[in-house]
């Protein structure tokens, strides 16, 4: 067998298993035998570059070039849905549907991925373009970071020219393992965003992101299936992932049955009656998915009468989205101020009208970034619905009416608002390059003074500001040999405060080492990061800078967790002489570099186990306490509770988390319960306390 014969046939191969295991769920070969065909096959190509083909498995790892995302007309409509906020509304709408057709239907329900809307463009059976929505009708060309996702085919297996739409997102498990390194972002949903518009497609392929698709519009209008079920199983069979959470509702059970049969999927069959109970099925159940959905489609399933039906400018009139209950209130846009992070990162505000919202008074919302206004089409002026994103964060959510000034879309200034820099794109984010811009140095000492990092709890924000716009504190190490003595002069700070900053700053020099290094900001470190690093032998500064200086990426890599873009983040930061002199100056003012990584001795009693944390307590304060507690006795810790979730330690005011934990059915743990589980381990250590109230625990 020549190089070519080899090379086609490990592809086929390599591409029979990436279908099997990331569409189908069904492995066919082990990762050892992949990793050895996929291995042969890029030694191959690298040795003879003219033998890779656009459809090649080894695409899937990406590539270094940097991309510039131009933008490429859709050909099909790529519009919003419509909304309902309760099942009465949905079923309102499919009645209305129905008197419109003069005929009975069926609808197909559909979960809402909350993910990024993608649209693949096939030509025949070839991959050649991926665009983002966008306005609906112009999206960003991102096909070459599309590509590494193994769940989207590259070529299939007939010559068919089509479009097809999906969702990208990212599972919650994937998320978890990648937030800790990534503490700017909020949620699933935005590290897919960011990821799918990482400039070099290699980084992209780090991300885990993965797709369900659930349309598809072919150029032959012959070769289109005649109605919903039957593109979403021909979708199937041309290799594409499709969400098998789908229902569909007819006038009866029985037809429903029918419908499915002659459809060749296997889905829930269900009559028009049970609309409402599935939705509030649905609703209860969502928490304990393996991925985020913010609510369900309704689809006509009669392509003829989705073409009869046609499209409004904003939405096909033959589908509607269900929206989960959350709370929600209508107001004005005043404004937007743009903020800028202590990375520099841009994030727009929107400045609102007040407006009562789950149990608070709202003024401000966030934004996201460009292409989430952009998607909005969002002006000053504007009234908007705003939400509380998982209870906690309130968000624009849609644009009700435009304003009346005439107003248009608004967008980011070009240059940094605190310092006048010119801003830099850095995948779906707009940057400050600028280290000493102010925002940023007000910013990086305030996450270093916060309670969860290094517990300064007097010398909140508002004192950083002061010592910073006074000239008194210009970095972090100069929290360390300031003169707060000064701050008499000012109004408003008396003896009693500047003797609290002065206890805060002695105080925070017996923070163990852990902590120090999660405060420092260092990109892709996090508290638990830190501690992932601490336990992984880097259990002083004086080694990671070693490893950092050498740039052993293997030192890093070689511990669970810890990739290799996470390594490279790492001893480039390290490196980085701004860095470098901040680390030596905080070492001078007598701060812990060395700490022997504690919990090898310790029983695991939990090992095997995932705990949430929430609301607060007594004996550990801040939180984090109680998490590293858990840790060091086994177990997994997450942010948010799911179906995975075992135990819930729930302290005062535990909020939505005890709620979701309720429903789940997850054991909730009182602290009292938690001091006596940790009391197990050894008889009376228990008792212990140190000066400040809280526990140690010297097991």
């Amino acid at each position: 067998m020549d190089l070519k014969e080899r090379v086609e046939t490990l592809s086929a191969r390599l591409l029979e298993a990436q279908k099997a295991y990331y569409v189908d769920g069904r492995p066919i070969m082990s990762d050892l035998e992949y990793d050895g065909l996929f291995d042969e096959l890029k030694a191959i190509e690298d040795s003879h570059p003219e033998l890779r083909s656009a459809t090649s498995p080894t695409n899937r790892v990406g590539s270094d070039l940097t991309a510039d995302f131009p933008e490429v007309a859709h050909t099909i409509p790529v519009l919003s849905l419509d909304k309902a906020y309760s099942a009465d509304e949905v079923v309102a709408w499919m009645d209305k549907t129905m008197k419109g057709a003069e005929t009975p239907l069926s609808f197909v329900e559909e979960e809402k991925i909350d993910g990024i809307s993608m649209v693949l463009y096939y030509e025949e059976g070839l991959l050649v373009r991926a665009l983002t929505r966008g306005n609906g009708y112009v999206g960003n060309d991102v096909t070459e970071n599309i590509k590494t996702i193994k769940a989207v085919p590259l070529r299939l297996p007939r010559p068919v020219s089509l479009a097809v739409r999906g969702e990208v997102y990212l599972p919650k498990k994937d998320f978890e393992a990648l937030k800790e390194s990534n503490p700017d972002v909020a949620n699933p949903r935005n590290m897919a965003a960011g990821a799918v518009r990482r400039q070099k497609s290699s980084e992209t392929a780090a991300i885990p992101l993965t797709i369900f698709v659930y349309e598809g519009f072919w150029s032959d209008e012959a070769e289109t299936p005649k109605d919903h079920l039957s593109i979403l199983r021909t979708l199937r069979d041309l290799g594409f992932r499709i969400n098998p959470h789908i229902a569909l509702f007819s006038e009866s059970k029985r037809r429903s049955q029918e419908l499915l049969r002659e459809a060749g999927l296997e889905a829930r069959a269900l009559a028009y009656e049970d609309l409402a109970s599935y939705l509030e099925e649905v609703t209860a159940a969502r928490s304990g998915l393996e991925y985020e959905i913010d609510g369900m489609v309704t689809k006509v399933n009669e392509l003829d009468v989705r073409q009869a039906l046609g499209y409004t400018e904003h939405h096909p009139r033959w589908a509607i989205a269900y929206k989960f209950e959350s709370p929600q209130a209508v107001t004005k846009v005043l404004g937007v101020t743009v903020q800028v992070g202590r990375t520099g990162r841009i994030t727009p505000v929107a400045e609102l009208e007040a407006v009562p919202l789950g149990g608070s008074t709202v003024r401000r919302a966030t934004l996201h970034n460009q292409e989430y206004i952009d998607e909005l089409e969002l002006a000053v002026g504007d009234t908007v619905s705003v939400v509380k994103r998982g209870d906690v964060i309130p968000a624009v959510e849609e644009v009700l009416e435009k304003n009346g000034e005439g107003n248009t879309t608004f967008h980011i200034p070009h240059s940094c608002p605190s310092c006048g820099s010119a801003l830099e794109e850095r995948g779906a984010h707009l940057y400050c390059p600028n280290r000493d811009c102010p925002d940023q140095v007000r910013g990086r000492i305030s996450f270093f003074t916060a309670r969860d990092q290094m517990d300064m709890d007097s010398i909140g924000p508002k004192a950083v500001a002061k010592l910073v716009d006074m000239g008194l504190v210009k970095d972090i190490p100069d929290l360390y040999s300031c003169d707060y003595g000064k701050l008499l002069d000012e109004k408003g700070y008396g003896e009693k405060m500047v003797k609290a900053f002065q206890d805060a700053v002695e105080e925070s020099k017996k923070r163990p080492f852990s902590t120090v290094l999660a405060s420092l900001g260092l990109p892709e470190v996090g508290s638990k990061g830190a501690e992932i690093l601490v336990r992984g032998g880097f259990d002083s500064m004086d080694k990671l800078l070693k490893a950092a200086d050498d740039e052993d990426v293997e030192a890093f890599t070689k511990i669970d967790q810890i990739g290799e873009q996470t390594a490279h983040s790492i001893i480039t930061a390290l490196r980085d002489p701004v860095m470098r002199q901040r680390i030596e100056r905080l070492r001078a003012a007598g701060l812990q570099f060395e700490q022997k990584a504690d919990g090898g001795n310790l029983e695991q009693i939990f090992a095997g186990q995932v705990w949430a944390v929430t609301g607060s307590f007594e004996h550990f304060n801040p939180r984090t306490l109680a998490v590293k507690e858990l840790e060091k006795r086994g177990a997994r810790t997450v942010s948010s509770v799911t179906g995975r979730t075992t135990h819930l330690l729930a302290g005062h005011g535990g909020g939505s988390k005890r709620q979701t934990a309720e429903k789940l059915g997850v054991r909730i743990v009182s602290e009292d319960e938690f001091l006596a589980m940790l009391g197990q381990e050894g008889e009376g250590e228990r008792e212990k306390a140190t000066s400040s109230g809280q526990l140690s625990f010297d097991f």
